[in-house]
């Protein structure tokens, strides 16, 4: 059995211990949590589900780093913290661990990612052998490998556009929704997620992963971004009111363009409550989904929905992206020490994990 560490216990923390009490080559050995309330709690609380684990998570990571793990999810953030996020993977990859995390963006295009970011990893996998796989949660799988594996289905592609699609009064995460995101906010004041510059540092790898498994050379990568306003206050079950006049969806593309024309393009059309921006294009549920669209002969559009929590669809994206990370552990235990990103690792079946653990919430 691998035993595997879940450090961090959020909206993909949880899901990730749950993810690897369900796999059948994984062991929970520890978990690490920031917070000192939760110092103590056995994971199974932590992560909602219907059992204890007997697992009581810690907040002393030396300790559990010494126990020397297999492998590390490193679940807490770095949207706001990743200098912070970077030195904790580093430490992890250098106690030689395989490490899995949607934390470092600018790691989905490993090859492409600024020295001051790469170079760290490298040197830490250098010297304690261990690894490092970045993918999203937006999710990372509905921006590299099911669209290049759907774009095979083509006889003609001539743009392939990946889309998420999201009522984010579901999102368990407030400031990022009001502050980062911008919802509830004067109009004239630009969320620092689509500041200029942010949408590319953020997908932008993913665009250029693309790019290279489609074999295509990218001219330059663009932005573009709308935002609407409410037209009368709402209100919303999980986050309260949000004025009329302020920020109420918002749009934006990251577009790589070949030849002159956006050819593979990320899209995010976010609103907090469905009468805003009614005529952008909207989840089948009304509350959250992923879509895949190859423009050319055959058209071919893929909508992925999944739930967790109680049917919450914002859970079910993160679970499933967890699954993609936590599904590559034992690959990568099993591969030689290096960075790896979502095309050298395969997107692989649920062997061995077929009505195992269905008692698990």
């Amino acid at each position: 059995m691998i035993s595997t560490v879940v450090w961090g216990t959020g909206n993909v923390g949880r899901a990730a211990i749950r993810a690897v009490d369900a796999h059948p080559e994984l062991v929970l050995t520890a978990v690490v949590v920031h917070d000192p309330a939760k110092h103590g709690r056995d994971a199974g609380e932590l992560a909602a589900l219907d059992r204890q684990l007997g697992v009581a998570a810690t907040t002393d990571i030396e300790a559990v780093l010494a126990d020397s793990p297999d492998a590390v999810v490193y679940a807490a953030s770095g949207d706001i913290r990743p200098a912070e996020a970077l030195a904790d993977i580093v430490r992890a990859v250098g106690a030689g661990a395989v490490v899995v995390t949607p934390a470092l963006y600018a790691l989905y295009d490993q090859r492409g990612a600024p020295p001051e970011i790469r170079e760290p990893v490298l040197a830490a996998i250098e010297s304690g052998g261990g690894s490092l796989f970045v993918s999203g949660i937006d999710p990372g799988w509905g921006n590299d490998v099911l669209p290049v594996l759907i774009s095979g289905l083509g006889s003609v592609v001539d743009v392939v556009r990946c889309q998420e699609i999201f009522d984010y009064s579901t999102y368990d995460q407030p400031d990022s929704v009001r502050y980062l995101v911008g919802m509830g906010q004067p109009m004239d004041q630009l969320p620092p997620m689509v500041a200029p510059g942010v949408p590319t540092m953020v997908w932008g790898g993913q665009v250029r992963l693309m790019a290279r498994a489609l074999g295509v050379d990218l001219d330059e990568i663009r932005e573009d971004v709308q935002r609407l306003p409410l037209e009368s206050t709402v209100e919303t079950a999980t986050m309260g009111s949000f004025a009329a006049g302020t920020q109420g969806a918002m749009r934006f593309e990251v577009q790589g363009i070949v030849a002159g024309e956006p050819r593979i393009i990320v899209e995010h059309i976010t609103r907090i409550h469905p009468s805003c921006a009614a005529e952008w294009p909207a989840p089948p549920n009304g509350s959250g989904a992923h879509r895949v669209i190859i423009e050319g002969r055959p058209r071919i559009e893929v909508t992925v929905e999944a739930t967790d929590e109680g049917g919450n669809y914002a859970a079910g994206g993160n679970a499933t992206a967890v699954g993609r990370l936590v599904g590559a552990i034992d690959w990568l235990v099993d591969a030689a020490p290096g960075l790896y990103d979502a095309l050298d690792i395969p997107l692989r079946p649920a062997a061995g994990k077929l009505g195992r653990n269905s008692h698990a919430s």
